[in-house]
């Protein structure tokens, strides 16, 4: 091994990744050890100095891939260790192995918009096709849940991502073949990084790859329970600011928007929770789970309909705030409307008096007199302070 070889392995354990025969590393010759919270990045194809040797490429090693620009794949695979789920992606010498490194048998396989590379990898090593459009939304109601002739079990579910930008849900698909779980989705998700931290901290959470379905499940709820006390606590802000004594339509539009993010949120979580209790309820059904799993199941169905109730309960609380605050920018239009009424009142007793005496009769006894012009302008005066007063009195001006 050459210096800048060995300069290379020793700048990546220092990083905490732990590389075959380094002195400040563990020995393992075929995983390489990943932070369970982080996201693992790409190794290189080729030498670790960089400098890519053909008879290392994937292009060399993989016939069907062949003509392809070379990427090795990034696959978060997990196993137990010790009673605990531990996280490792592959190293190069791994990719060209007829059967998978013998190590323990991984429990879950997590795949974020896996590349053409990955999907081979994955069917040459557990004879597991992965189809290109397994995460597409179009998908009918009855291709989401099945179970295939070998014992594949299929389930697309959607997971809820709340943040500042855009919340939204993605769409998840999770094949249970040969008591391993595979997992594909097209951007990381926060019940999956809550799953590995979970995992890697408390002994014995998970034991199979069903415990892994049924805890992402559970961190799901979890998830958005977490998601609709942000909204309660956003609405209280909103009622804050729209219950109070006077709310002009600058108030009364920032809260309008807040509401409706509000409102578009909580649509996504009833959604949410009900494609996971359909799931669980298929996973129960299916009669794949022990004991032990089918109790987590019903508990899981018992959060969701707790969820359920406060998710109406929001959505009442969304409802009344959206009318009052509509009710609010209607009093301030009304207020507008009821300025220009008065003056159209007041107005009116001055025009009559003015159409009158613009009549073109020729016997009108006021044409002759000296104090006609003052009197009829006066009289005008009269008739428009004379609704005001009777307005004032009535309280209607205020």
């Amino acid at each position: 091994m050459n210096h800048g070889s060995r300069s290379a392995r020793g700048e990546q354990a220092h990083r905490g990744v732990i590389i075959p025969g380094h002195p400040e590393s563990f020995e393992r010759r075929s995983w390489t050890e990943v932070t369970l919270g982080d996201r693992p990045l790409r190794p290189r194809c080729g030498s670790v100095t960089g400098r890519t040797d053909p008879s290392r490429t994937l292009a060399w090693r993989e016939p069907a891939l062949r003509g392809r620009a070379p990427q090795p794949p990034m696959l978060n695979v997990f196993m137990l260790v010790n009673g605990r789920l531990a996280g490792r992606i592959l190293e190069e010498e791994d990719f060209d192995r007829p059967e998978p490194p013998p190590h323990a048998p991984p429990v879950w396989i997590d795949m974020e918009a896996p590349t053409d590379w990955e999907k081979a990898w994955v069917q040459r090593h557990f004879g597991l096709e992965i189809p290109d459009d397994i995460v597409d939304d179009d998908l009918e109601e009855s291709a989401r849940f099945y179970e295939e002739d070998n014992g594949e079990l299929h389930i697309r579910s959607d997971f809820l991502i709340d943040d500042d930008v855009t919340p939204r849900n993605v769409r998840v698909a999770f094949i249970l073949h040969r008591s391993v779980l595979f997992s594909v989705h097209a951007e990381d998700l926060p019940v999956f990084r809550l799953l590995r931290l979970r995992a890697r901290r408390i002994p014995a959470l998970i034991e199979d790859a069903k415990d892994v379905l049924l805890k992402l499940y559970d961190g799901d709820a979890e998830y958005s329970a977490d998601a609709l006390e942000g909204i309660y606590d956003s609405l209280e802000r909103v009622s804050t600011s729209v219950l109070k004594q006077s709310v002009n339509d600058q108030a009364a539009s920032e809260a309008l928007s807040a509401i409706a993010r509000e409102e578009d949120l909580n649509g996504r979580i009833r959604r949410n929770v009900m494609d996971t209790r359909r799931a669980v309820s298929f996973m129960m059904r299916s009669r794949m789970l022990n004991a032990e799993q089918f109790e987590q199941a019903r508990q899981i169905l018992r959060d969701i309909d707790s969820l359920d109730s406060h998710t109406t309960f929001v959505f009442d609380k969304i409802n009344f705030l959206m009318n009052a605050t509509v009710g609010f920018i209607n009093i301030n239009q009304n207020r507008i409307i009821k300025i220009f009424s008065v003056a159209s009142v007041a107005m009116l007793p001055p025009t009559l008096i003015a159409s009158i005496y613009g009549m073109n009769f020729r016997f009108m006894p006021e044409m002759e007199w000296s104090l006609g012009y003052p009197f009829a302008l006066a009289l005008m005066v009269a008739s428009v302070a004379a609704p005001f007063i009777y307005f004032q009195r009535k309280g209607w001006l205020r």
